[in-house]
């Protein structure tokens, strides 16, 4: 791997530009790192839009709710192993296991003739697409220079909305002609391609140059306990049960921040509960991740609501994604510490605002004008989302002084945001089961409580970004320095 170690050039120096990001030295790095993101998000997304067409196929109706949560859990474990397989194997072997796991995993899917073997094909595809999605970032700043760095997390991050957008196209196509297993078979098709790119993109394993840390079991138990809680209280009927789990699952994350607070190889790096402003960002990142959930039901609401066909409905979904992707790259070119602040405070703003469209104009029977209002309320979601997220992401890799803990801070982003996606989906799934069986008021619960977690987040983005990050210093890396020669291979 490159080496981290930075030099201290003027602080005015200029920012990277995406045509050096997109072409020459980086763009096989930059592309496999987008490449494996894009294949996570697309599967999240392609599964929702195709699910039901699934479910009439082979059954498993009580078992919605469960192919995103048996993803997203597993996703979490193996988030917490990148930097363990990135020092056993190096940027090459630990991107090359990921992808063999996530094929794995989307042919068992494929294949399957029952929902109980297609949440097994689940779990595995959770499993290697965690490590994908956790070194998209953690190779970030140690394979680009730094001037690159808001690029390459803007690129990355990009490609949720990307897949958000691909994935609900790519399941409903395939779901409107019946032909569901093939859409998992597109995926393993460019899992190949992106595998293909590794051994010319990536440096090779140099030993010592990550080292590995014990996986901090306890935290990730009490991790796993409580999202499979709010999971299992998302198909319950029984109200008070399931307010008693939802309450459980609260005091496990208690013992979870308490527990990895003590230990010394935790989920999240040291700096988080110290003066700094990483747990702020972290928690930023949090309430955006939890409520870009609420596109799992967009489709099934888009269906039941207004009567459009699954194609239709998974372009609906789609429409915050395409939001993120529109906010988030222009975001990208921000520099001025004052224009980032106000960014990342727009962020959430912005979600409680098009989600609250979305909610004033829900209805039974939905006509052409209020399907329009919510393309709009969720095109707004999405720019509050993209504009923000490339400025969280660096905000994490340089709120950190110690360097031994850049990239674990960096490789946290995507486990926080893992964890939130999970608890976001299984919190959606209690909303919308409180409303049933009446569909609109499920998707007023649900949009209307996100938008409410959303608000909170203002407030925490305030402190995210503190007004000392015109102190930090954007310079580039010593790759670019001219007097110093680094092996890229």
């Amino acid at each position: 791997m490159l080496p981290s170690t930075t030099c201290t050039p003027p602080t005015d120096a200029p920012a990277g530009t995406w045509r050096q990001l997109l072409s020459g030295r980086y763009l096989g790095t930059a592309t496999v790192l987008a490449g494996g993101v894009a294949l996570y998000a697309t599967n999240v997304y392609l599964t929702t839009s195709l699910l039901p067409t699934a479910i009439d196929d082979i059954g498993g109706q009580q078992y919605y709710a469960w192919t995103a949560t048996v993803f997203l859990i597993a996703s979490v474990i193996s988030s917490m192993l990148v930097t363990n397989v990135l020092a056993a194997g190096g940027p090459r072997g630990a991107y090359l296991i990921g992808l063999a796991i996530f094929a794995l995993g989307t042919v068992v899917c494929a294949v399957s003739p029952t929902m109980e073997l297609l949440l097994v094909g689940r779990t595995i595809q959770g499993s290697g697409g965690g490590l994908l999605a956790g070194l998209g970032y953690a190779v970030i700043n140690a394979a680009l220079p730094r001037h690159l760095w808001t690029r390459g997390a803007a690129l990355v991050s990009a490609m949720w909305g990307v897949g958000t957008f691909a994935g609900p196209a790519i399941g409903g196509v395939f779901a409107q002609f019946g032909a569901w297993r093939w859409a998992f078979g597109v995926l393993v098709i460019a899992t190949i391609a992106v595998a293909a790119l590794v051994p010319g993109a990536l440096p090779a394993h140099k030993p010592g140059s990550t080292t590995s840390s014990p996986v901090p079991v306890l935290s990730l138990a009490l991790l796993t306990a409580a999202a499979l809680l709010v999971s299992v209280a998302g198909i319950l009927s029984n109200i008070a049960v399931t307010a008693a789990m939802v309450l459980a699952a609260v005091l496990l994350l208690v013992a979870f921040v308490a527990a990895d607070r003590r230990s010394r190889h935790g989920v999240l790096p040291p700096s988080t509960f110290n003066a700094s402003s990483l747990k702020w960002v972290y928690l930023t990142i949090v309430v955006l991740a939890v409520a870009s959930t609420v596109e799992t039901f967009i489709p099934l609401f888009g269906q039941r609501l207004a009567g459009m066909a699954p194609l239709a409905a998974g372009f609906l979904g789609a429409a915050l994604a395409l939001g993120w992707t529109l906010g988030e790259i222009p975001s990208a070119s921000a520099t001025a510490p004052r224009m980032v602040r106000r960014i990342v405070v727009s962020g959430p703003i912005l979600v409680a605002i098009g989600l609250g469209i979305m909610a004033a104009f829900l209805t039974e029977h939905a006509g052409a004008g209020a399907i329009v209002a919510w393309v709009i309320g969720l095109l707004v979601a999405g720019v509050g989302i993209g504009i923000a997220w490339p400025h969280l992401a660096v905000g994490a890799m340089t709120s950190v002084t110690d360097p031994g803990e850049g990239a674990r801070a960096s490789a946290a982003i995507n486990t926080v945001q893992l964890i939130a996606n999970a608890f976001g989906a299984a919190l959606a799934g209690v909303l919308v089961n409180i409303g049933e069986p009446s569909t609109l008021r499920s998707a007023q619960l649900l949009l209307v409580t996100f938008a409410a977690i959303a608000i909170v987040g203002i407030a925490v983005a305030v402190r995210a970004l503190p007004r000392r990050l015109d102190k930090i210093d954007r310079s580039e890396s010593a790759l670019d320095r001219p007097d110093i020669v680094h092996d890229t291979r």
